[in-house]
């Protein structure tokens, strides 16, 4: 962009809004944005979004490339494999042009083995459950929040959010007629259950500052005014939910806050009787249940903070009836179990990598479970996990298995002798070799002594001496790991010759809770420098060159990326924050904002704790803006999001801009806000690649990869 046509950035107005906690008056000049319904606020987005627009129009040519090269990699008439539920065959399938999924099923007497797309593009025999593209019509947003089928297949329940603030409107539809008979809950949160007859529905709904806190039952057919509240969660730092056991004996509602959880059973053919409290809560008692045919299964953290693995009868009342299966062990950080009629799925994490853990049922043992095995995975770095298994009398599991060049791939693995039989890999057209690409398991070291994962992959002819431009993804919340996983959207980096690495950093769990503790509450700083090692190892260890190198992180790690700029501005060229968490201390001190309560338990509640307040203080990004010059920054946010609000970004871009010393020609700082959309962005696959070009093409010309052919450098 010639400098001197440099378009002028918005300049949000001054309008002084004081706090004042634990002694200390903070001025916040831009809190005025907070409020969506103001015509002022909406006028600045939309500016913000035409200087987006004109900062960025000159990437035109290279975002068209970018998508190109996504919608050529994608076969867009696709069939998911399709899974066995009783008698049909369950299955999702797209058409090439349409952006959304067409939600089907074939019975197993007109098609005994799996269904496959014809020549039309349809399976022989189908019967359309929901199509997307129907639902969505006329509108410019769509997501599910619900899809669940009836246990005798003649109804469908789906939940539909048409604006991305995450409230649903339910419909329930017979199957046999394909009759719409019911429309007359509307507000729900995520999640369904259905009792064993098919006429009562459960269902949650959300407070005033969106958390899930009751579970309602619905007769179909009737008003909504005559639905009957179940169970309300009065402790805001908990969130519930509703769901039914695989085997549809049962119906279970789960409340849990960060620490604890607390779960309720009913037999699925008593929708009218009383939910029965598994174990009471107990503070610090994180547990999870599966309930399959006359045992309960538990995962806990009773005496072991990896958690392990009990079994109790299904009229167990208390935590003092779990009989340990498979103990706690440092390290191995069990995470949940899938039951069957003759084996269990463990999942868990060792080494920092996911697993899955298969052990066959002997009742007549101590434990009650044989010797096991592993689902084994021949690559460096991967991801394997369970996939969709709805059938409790099963001889095989179906599992997932992928790495960051390996696309998804999906077996079917006989659960005697672990023999897996591959039913799809994804797609990937173009001539897509994944010899032509290599991955790395790296480890960074930081300041503490710790050693930090990473994962990297790059295309095997690029070499580690110093030139190479770089992303650095990074996330660190919640327990949440990013594994390592394929994408087609990377390709357009990879190919143009970008090294791609993911930073495992502490808050994450990739390697167990303790990795989780170590950063949170008072240890989140650890998320921050953690991620900084991990650039200045891929920078001395020669994969990155020192101004070549982004960084990109959504939601919590949004907060991430603002933390990382601020304490390193130096260290990176470009940022892409999406949903970013950047106002993280004015959110968490308002315990009327969305999650902010049930969040307490991450981060520390500011308000009681002066500590507390002070670590925030010190690395909430809106608040510790520098006067130095910062990397180019992207953050892109939807007006509708009520996990992160539109604001933290909208202030975050305001302050960055009357603070920093960078030139905007060169370093642009800009906003881009999706007016009718939430915390996923756009939900239309055509809508979502667009944006994923746009993103990447603004850093690729921030790297020095940008032009419109594509060539590499």
């Amino acid at each position: 962009m010639n400098e001197q046509n440099t378009p002028t950035p918005p300049v949000a107005a001054r309008r002084d809004h004081a706090r004042t906690h634990h002694g200390e008056t903070v001025t916040d000049p831009y809190e005025w944005l907070r409020d969506k319904e103001a015509p002022e606020v909406i006028a600045h987005l939309e500016a913000e979004n035409a200087y987006t627009e004109a900062m960025t129009g000159h990437l035109a040519p290279l975002v068209d490339r970018v998508f190109g090269e996504i919608k050529a990699r994608v076969q867009e008439t696709d069939l998911s494999v399709p899974v066995r539920h009783k008698d049909w065959w369950y299955y999702s399938r797209t058409v090439e042009g349409q952006q959304y999924a067409i939600h089907a099923r074939v019975p197993v007497e007109v098609s005994p083995q799996r269904p496959q797309l014809e020549g039309g593009g349809v399976p022989a025999g189908e019967e359309v459950l929901l199509d997307g593209n129907a639902e969505a019509e006329g509108q410019e947003f769509f997501a599910l929040g619900a899809f669940d089928v009836s246990p005798a297949g003649d109804r469908l329940a789906h939940a539909v959010d048409l604006t991305g603030d995450e409230r649903f409107d339910l419909v329930v539809t017979n199957l046999t007629t394909g009759e719409r008979i019911d429309e007359a809950v509307r507000g729900i949160g995520y999640g369904t259950a259905w009792s064993a007859d098919g006429e009562h529905l459960f269902y949650t709904r959300v407070d005033e500052a969106w958390r899930p806190y009751q579970v309602w039952r619905h007769q179909v057919g009737a008003p909504a005014e005559q639905d009957v509240l179940l169970y309300q969660e009065d402790d805001a730092r908990f969130g519930v939910g509703v769901d039914t056991s695989r085997d549809e004996c049962w119906v279970v509602i789960g409340a849990g806050s960060t620490n604890t959880t607390e779960f309720r059973t009913l037999p699925a053919d008593d929708p009218t009787g009383e939910f029965r409290v598994v174990a009471p809560r107990e503070e610090g008692l994180d547990y999870d249940i599966e309930p399959a045919g006359d045992t309960l299964w538990v995962v806990h953290n009773r005496h072991h903070r990896d958690y392990e693995l009990a079994r109790a009868p299904l009229t167990a009342t208390s935590a003092e009836e779990w009989e340990p299966v498979l103990p706690g062990r440092d390290g191995v950080r069990i995470q949940g179990v899938d039951a069957f009629a003759g084996h269990l799925a463990v999942s868990l994490r060792r080494d920092g990598l996911a697993q899955v853990q298969v052990l066959p049922l002997e009742p007549g043992s101590g434990p009650g479970v044989g010797e096991g095995y592993d689902v084994p995975v021949e690559e460096e770095v991967y991801t394997v996990r369970t996939g969709a298994n709805p059938e409790f009398e099963t001889a095989t599991l179906q599992v997932v298995i992928g790495s960051l060049v390996t696309p998804r791939t999906v077996y079917d693995m006989d659960l005697a002798t672990g023999e897996k039989t591959l039913l799809k890999q994804q797609p990937v057209l173009g001539g897509y070799d994944p010899q032509d690409y290599v991955q790395h398991r790296l480890w960074a070291t930081a300041g503490d002594g710790t050693r930090i994962p990473i994962s990297l992959v790059a295309r095997n002819d690029v070499r580690a001496d110093g030139t190479a431009p770089g992303l650095l993804y990074g996330y660190g919340s919640y327990e949440m790991s990013i594994d390592p996983a394929f994408s087609v959207p990377r390709l357009s980096y990879l190919d143009r010759g970008v090294v791609w690495a993911v930073a495992h950093v502490r808050g994450g769990g990739e390697l167990g809770r303790s990795w989780y503790e170590q950063g949170r509450m008072e240890h989140k700083a650890n998320s921050f420098t953690d991620f900084v090692a991990c650039a200045e190892h891929l920078v001395e260890t020669g994969w990155v060159a020192p101004d070549r190198l982004a960084a990109e992180g959504r939601s919590a790690g949004g907060l991430l990326m603002g933390a990382v700029v601020n304490l390193a501005p130096e260290r990176f060229r470009v940022v892409h924050a999406g949903v970013p968490f950047v106002d993280a201390l004015t959110t968490i001190l308002d315990p009327n904002l969305p999650l902010t309560v049930g969040e307490w338990e991450e981060w520390g509640n500011p308000l009681e704790s002066e500590q507390i307040y002070r670590l925030m203080r010190s690395y909430s990004p809106y608040e510790n803006v520098r006067a130095t010059e910062y990397p180019a920054i992207l953050a892109t946010t939807g007006l509708n999001d009520t996990r992160v609000y539109y604001v933290e970004p909208a202030k975050w871009v305001a302050r960055l801009r009357e603070t920093v010393s960078n030139d905007p020609a060169k370093r642009p700082i800009l906003l881009k806000t999706e007016m009718v959309a939430g915390h996923g962005g756009r939900t239309g696959r055509y809508d979502a690649w667009r944006e994923a070009a746009f993103e990447t093409a603004f850093v690729l010309d921030q790297l020095g990869v940008g032009s419109a052919s594509g060539e590499r450098l």
